[in-house]
């Protein structure tokens, strides 16, 4: 297969795979055995090694280990599908940034995703209090030891993830025809259900519908890693800030100025998705 400029050569080995609906239910599949897999490894090392062992390390290893079957799955589609008399599907990674260009894009989509998530803290205010046992097992995937907190969140968790809900499920949505609304907003879903919790999944679909118009805008699964990329590492930052570590979101860092912040915040928004408009592919 030809080297394609600008791409990840990773994910040329996926090139091939569009999923149609059934393809995307078998990625479904094989990610909920990833995870049990997933799982198992880190009941195996708190076994072996300790509770604490546990939550610096086994995420490092449990983590990619809940991608593999699904990049299995994606990766004999594609094989199957490589030698096929058709059209080629879209690249995973294709990047169309005019008029703007890249480095306009990378800016615009960082200071978005910074504006959403404060958006998103005011969403998720209205829900039910966490239970304290979910709020500890977020708490310890940013407040353990920082090189792994950072490999986890920072690295593996946007390149699997977009991969796997703009990448695969958007994308092949796009390629069937599926109007791009209803694409955006079933990845976005998708990607909220990954997350296995409403105080999660609530901020997930919302970034995950800005993602995702993003990724069909530019085709650009840079852009979405940089914006996934931001997102955490902003909250992994915060984390590790003594004075701020224990604030559970924005409202709280914010205090009175939070809802100024807010309005400010969808006003960025709302300017972000007329500027974006003007990208073509």
């Amino acid at each position: 297969m030809a080297k394609r400029r600008g791409n990840f050569n990773l994910y040329q080995t996926f090139e091939y795979f569009s999923p149609k609906w059934r393809g995307i239910l078998g990625l479904a599949f094989w990610f909920l055995v990833g995870s049990l897999l997933g799982m198992a490894v880190t009941l195996i090392v708190t076994k072996f090694m300790g509770q604490e062992a546990a939550l610096d390390y086994g995420m490092l290893l449990s983590y990619p280990i809940m991608f593999i079957p699904p990049m299995v799955f994606a990766a004999a589609g594609s094989r199957r599908r490589e030698m096929e008399i058709e059209a080629r599907p879209s690249p995973l990674d294709a990047g169309y940034f005019a008029p703007l260009g890249g480095w306009l894009c990378a800016v615009l989509v960082v200071v978005v995703t910074l504006a959403a998530g404060v958006i998103s803290d005011g969403i998720t205010s209205v829900l039910p209090e966490m239970p304290e046992w979910l709020e500890e097992a977020l708490k310890s995937m940013t407040s353990g030891t920082l090189w792994v907190n950072f490999v986890c969140v920072s690295l593996f968790a946007p390149i699997f993830e977009e991969w796997l809900c703009r990448g695969m499920v958007l994308r092949g949505l796009l390629d069937r025809g599926v109007k791009p609304v209803w694409a955006i907003l079933f990845s976005a879903v998708f990607f909220g259900i990954i997350h296995m919790n409403i105080w999660q999944m609530v901020p997930a679909i919302l970034l995950g519908a800005i993602f995702g118009y993003v990724y069909y805008k530019t085709r650009s699964l840079k852009l979405t890693m940089l914006m996934h990329f931001t997102n955490n590492t902003f909250a992994l930052i915060l984390s590790h800030i003594d004075s701020l570590k224990d604030a559970e979101g924005w409202m709280q860092v914010l205090g009175e100025w939070y809802w100024p912040v807010f309005a400010a915040s969808l006003l960025l928004v709302a300017l972000f998705f007329v500027t974006f408009r003007r990208v073509r592919q």
